[in-house]
């Protein structure tokens, strides 16, 4: 019996079969934990990859450093899928680099749970038969896409009319065509950057002895639109108008307008023609009739006179002053609150002449007839009434050089256009095609307009705002001589002591005051009182020194070019333009500074480009 039952087979399948199940059911359980875990690994991977792109975006917004980490953790667990949030854990390392840009760098640790491999490991002899856990690790980096705003900050001085060094084109056309290829070469790259709006913007601020806003919004707001702003009366004397009076800082006049500059634009009038007199008929022989009545035996034709018709004489061209210091040098809010942050437009005013109003007696811009009086030129010169008597019919056109537009000679600025667009890069290169080489040079308020061209602030609110992250604010400076303010010499009818500029005149202080606002806020290197050529340089050079490292501190990036600038003449101008510039990024310790030749302006201006280049990760 017992033999027979050692020989008899006929159960060893079935001990087979269950002896090889254990191994059978094994495979298809980690067959099913395996298609599982890859699905929660992918749907992680995912929640990271999406978590990363949307966490930039919220960065390059502006977000904070808690609520990008706040918003990263949400959006990661809000995209997990079939994996439970306390099974992934998301750790964050956000961009280190205070000028934007950088890597953002999101890693998730994953705890996968499988559903089999615990009771088959022990049965296996492994585990306990409840926990068999794997851990699996996710990164994804993400490079944040620096945007530019750059303001081309451009000498339109009389110089810039001069041949280039070591070329036959004039300076002013060899700085067109540098500029138009520097935007080009930003433009093709930024091009390449689809996720990200406006990459690369650019402003144009052309500058001489002042800059032009624009004429185009003499009511904007951050225009001192009520004559608040200490400077706005500088050289005017409303009290010498009959029944003028200044009720809480605003000067008025009779009839309650308010006495301003834009209000004198206004009231200004010259006979554009003449009307001719209607024709009447008069008797000059009467002849009484046997009744009594008269009647007229002989008429004469009597033509009444001829009667002027007047047209405004001039209107803003667009250009403001300089705003008192501090504010001439730094990026301060327009507000009536602070009247002296108020921008005040330019009116040369009509400077002393005589009987004969074309005949100057030394005045620069003697425009009007102010012979009302013997008094002194200065007092004639402030006088108001005789503006509001027309000008004859044989007044010269006035315009930049001539009337209240005096100074005034360069085109406006041009606000931030995207230059990956075709419409934005044209009205850029339009503007740079615009220019014109007259007046004089003003760096420092030049720099302070292109600061402002890149700010989020008012005038022009186009650029980024200032904490946005991944955007570079840049200025680029070109000039090809020493800052200039014109001295009169001898011959100073009103002691103006100037030319009128945007610094008005540096012979006359504001609100009674003695000292003219450009020696405002300069060291003692700087005299007060002293009306040169030469000092009034210094006082620009400092107050350029002051607005280019206040912008630095306001993390814009400032690159100045001089161009064929003489290291021996020129010395104290490549000084200043050396200390105004940043530091490069991509070179430590090398000065954003060039001092460039016309014939190699253009590639100095690709140097910019490639500099530029290193400041915008595009991988």
């Amino acid at each position: 019996m017992l033999g027979k039952f050692i020989k008899d087979v006929r159960g060893n399948f079935a001990l087979a079969g269950i002896a090889a199940l254990v191994p059978v059911m094994g495979a298809v359980a980690l067959a099913v934990d395996f298609s599982e875990m890859n699905r929660h690994r992918l749907a992680t991977l995912n929640a990271l990859d999406a978590a990363g792109i949307a966490t930039a975006r919220q960065i390059l917004d502006g977000a904070t450093d808690p609520e990008a980490l706040a918003f990263a953790q949400d959006f990661f667990e809000a995209n997990l899928g079939p994996v439970k949030p306390k099974n992934a854990t998301l750790k964050v390392v956000l961009p280190t680099s205070s000028q934007g840009g950088g890597i953002l760098k999101l890693s998730a640790n994953l705890k996968y749970e499988p559903h089999f491999l615990p009771a088959f490991s022990y049965l296996m002899g492994n585990g306990d038969g409840k926990t068999a856990n794997l851990d699996l690790a996710a990164q994804s980096n993400i490079r944040l896409k620096n945007t530019a705003e750059v303001a081309l900050v451009l000498d339109n001085s009389g110089s810039m009319g001069s041949n280039g060094h070591g070329s036959s084109e004039k300076r002013i056309d060899l700085l067109k065509s540098a500029s138009k290829q520097l935007i080009d070469q930003l433009a093709g790259q930024a091009g390449l950057i689809k996720q990200v709006a406006k990459p690369v913007q650019f402003a144009v601020v052309p500058f001489s002895a002042t800059v032009n806003v624009g004429n185009g919004n003499p009511t904007a707001s951050w225009l001192d639109q009520n004559g608040l702003s200490p400077v706005h009366h500088e050289n005017f004397d409303w009290s010498t108008l009959p029944g003028a009076k200044k009720v809480s800082g605003v000067w008025y006049d009779k009839d309650d307008n308010k006495l301003t500059r834009w209000w004198l634009y206004d009231q200004m009038k010259y006979v554009a023609s003449w009307q001719k007199g209607k024709t009447t008929k008069n008797c000059t022989k009467w002849k009484t009739k046997k009744n009594g009545k008269k009647s007229c035996k002989k008429w004469e034709k009597v033509k009444g006179p001829d009667t002027p018709v007047t047209a405004k004489l001039a209107n803003w061209s667009g250009c403001v002053e300089a705003r008192p210091y501090p504010y001439n040098v730094n990026d301060a809010t327009p507000s009536t609150s602070a009247p002296a942050t108020l921008y005040v437009p330019t009116f040369a005013p009509d400077e002393p002449g005589d009987v004969d109003p074309y005949s100057n007696l030394g005045a620069a811009n003697n425009w009007w007839n102010d012979d009302t009086n013997n008094s002194s030129g200065a007092v004639r010169q402030k006088n108001m009434t005789k503006y509001f008597e027309p000008l004859d019919d044989s007044t010269p056109s006035l315009g930049s050089y001539y009337g209240p537009g005096y100074s005034c000679t360069t085109t406006p600025i041009t606000p931030l256009h995207d230059v990956t667009k075709a419409a934005g890069k044209q009205a850029v290169k339009d503007a740079i095609d615009a220019m014109s080489p007259t007046g004089y040079t003003n760096v420092p308020e030049g720099i302070a307009w292109g600061w402002r061209a890149v700010s989020n602030k008012a005038p022009f609110t186009e650029g980024r705002p200032e904490n946005f992250k991944g955007n570079d604010k840049v200025v680029i400076v070109l000039t090809d001589g020493r800052n200039t303010y014109e001295d009169l010499g001898s011959t100073d009818p009103a002691g103006n002591q100037s030319k009128y500029a945007a610094y008005g005149y540096t012979g006359k202080g504001y609100n009674g005051g003695s000292v003219g606002r450009l020696f405002m806020g300069t060291s003692g290197n700087v005299g007060k009182y002293d009306y040169s050529y030469g000092n009034y340089s210094k006082a620009l050079d400092e107050n350029m020194d002051k607005v280019c490292e206040n912008a630095k501190s306001e993390k814009v990036l400032v690159l100045t070019v001089g161009l064929d600038l003489d290291p021996s003449s020129d010395a104290s101008m490549i000084s200043a333009l050396s200390k105004c510039a940043s530091e490069s990024k991509a070179q430590k310790g090398k000065k954003l500074f060039w001092n460039a030749k016309g014939s190699d302006l253009e590639e100095v201006f690709r140097q910019i480009a490639d500099e530029l280049s290193n400041l915008r990760i595009v991988g």
